[in-house]
C-alpha cells in the first residue's frame, strides 16, 4: 500500500487549466487509480485501484491529502464505483467476489473496444473498515455504478434487472428500488445534483438497424461499447429527460457543480476515436461549453469537494507507463 503525501506539486498550469485549477497535487503514485469520490466532510476519498500485486480493481480509501491509503474491499473478485454514505463512514461499492474470488476475465477486444458488464457485480454496503454489512442488490446480471445523494439518502445505479442496462434508484438500505430509465441502450454513470432533484448520466441509445443489432449482440455476451456516449439530464425520478451533448464521441463521468448550474465532464470530443480525454464544463441546458483541462492524455472522473473549493480527478498526466493513472486534487477557482 502507498501512503505518500502529495509528493508531486505542479508549479504551473497549462493555459486551459489556469482559469479554474490552481495548486494541482498528485495523491497516488503508480498503478491504475481512478474514480475518487469525497466523503461528506471532505476529509477522505474512496477510490478504486489496481496496484502492488492486486490483480484487478479493489476499493481503497485515503485522507484528502493522500495519506493513509488502505484497501477496504475484500481483495476478492473485481470491484468498482465506491461511494460514501452521509454518515462519513459507510461506503457502497460493486463487487464480483460472491460469484468468484478470482478476477473475472478481461473484455474480449477481438470484438473491438468494448467494456465488460460483468453479471457477477452486485452492490454492497460496508463499514469504514471494509466489513460488508449488507448486500443491496440481488437481481440477475450487472448491478454497479452506484452514487449517493447525501440529502435524500437515495442511491442511483445501473442494473440489468429489466433485461437492459437501465438506471435505478434505491434507499441506502437497498429498499425502495425503482427503475427510472427505459430507453433501450446503455444508461450509466449517473450522479445526483446536491439538492437531490436532478440526475445527469452517460448513455448510448443506438439507432435502429445495425447499431442496435450490435448493441443487442454485445449485451448477450455481457459487453457494451463505450465510444459513442452522450450526456443526458433528467429529474431524479427520470422524468423530463433530455440530451445535453451531440458530439458523437465518448462523453462520460459527469458531475454537477455545487450550485447545480453547471456540469463538469470528460470527453474525447477533439478526436472521437482517440484516447485523449479532457475535462469540459457546460451549463445544465448544454450551452456555454468550456474546456477546463489540456493535459494531452486521459483525464476524467472529476468531483467537487463538499465545500466546492477543491476538485478531485484522475489523469495519466506525468505517468511513467502507458496504463498508469493517478488521482489529483486541485483548488477550484
Amino acid at each position: 500500500m502507498r501512503g505518500g503525501v502529495m509528493l508531486a506539486v505542479f508549479a504551473a498550469a497549462l493555459p486551459a487549466q489556469q482559469a479554474h485549477l490552481a495548486n494541482i497535487r498528485q495523491l497516488t503514485h503508480g498503478g491504475q487509480n481512478a474514480e475518487a469520490y469525497w466523503s461528506p466532510d471532505g476529509k477522505r476519498l474512496v477510490f478504486q485501484s489496481t496496484r502492488d500485486g492486486v490483480e484487478c480493481d479493489q476499493i481503497f480509501v485515503m485522507n484528502a491529502d493522500g495519506s493513509d491509503q488502505k484497501m477496504v474491499s475484500t481483495g476478492k473478485g473485481r470491484t468498482t464505483c465506491g461511494y460514501f454514505l452521509k454518515d462519513n463512514r459507510s461506503i457502497v461499492y460493486a463487487s464480483t467476489h460472491e460469484r468468484d474470488a478470482k478476477c473475472p476475465p478481461a473484455a474480449d477486444r477481438s470484438k473491438g473496444y468494448v467494456w465488460a458488464v460483468y453479471p457477477g457485480y452486485d452492490i454492497f454496503l460496508a463499514n469504514g473498515d471494509g466489513k460488508i454489512e449488507k448486500k443491496l442488490t440481488a437481481a440477475d446480471g450487472y448491478d454497479a455504478e452506484a452514487t449517493v445523494n447525501w440529502k435524500t439518502n437515495r442511491i442511483v445505479y445501473t442494473s440489468m434487472a429489466s433485461g437492459d442496462l437501465d438506471l435505478w434508484t434505491m434507499n441506502a438500505d437497498g429498499s425502495g428500488k425503482k427503475q427510472i430509465t427505459k430507453t433501450e441502450g446503455y444508461d450509466g454513470g449517473a450522479v445526483f445534483s446536491r439538492d437531490g432533484k436532478m440526475i445527469v448520466w452517460r448513455a448510448n441509445h443506438p439507432a435502429a438497424g445495425l447499431a442496435m443489432e450490435r448493441y443487442r449482440e454485445l449485451i448477450k455476451e455481457n459487453l457494451t461499447t463505450p465510444m459513442k456516449m452522450e450526456l443526458f439530464i433528467a429529474g431524479a425520478d427520470g422524468g423530463n429527460a433530455r440530451q445535453l451533448t451531440h458530439f458523437n464521441c465518448a462523453s462520460f463521468a459527469p458531475t454537477f457543480s455545487p450550485d447545480g448550474r453547471k456540469i463538469l465532464f470528460s470527453s474525447n470530443k477533439h478526436a472521437c476515436d482517440g484516447r485523449r480525454f479532457e475535462l469540459f464544463m457546460m451549463n445544465v441546458d448544454g450551452t456555454g461549453l468550456e474546456q477546463v483541462t489540456d493535459f494531452g492524455g486521459f483525464t476524467s472522473f472529476p468531483e467537487f469537494s463538499p465545500d466546492g473549493k477543491r476538485l478531485v480527478f484522475s489523469s495519466d498526466h506525468g505517468a511513467k507507463s502507458r496504463y498508469e493513472f493517478n488521482i489529483f486534487v486541485a483548488d477550484w477557482k
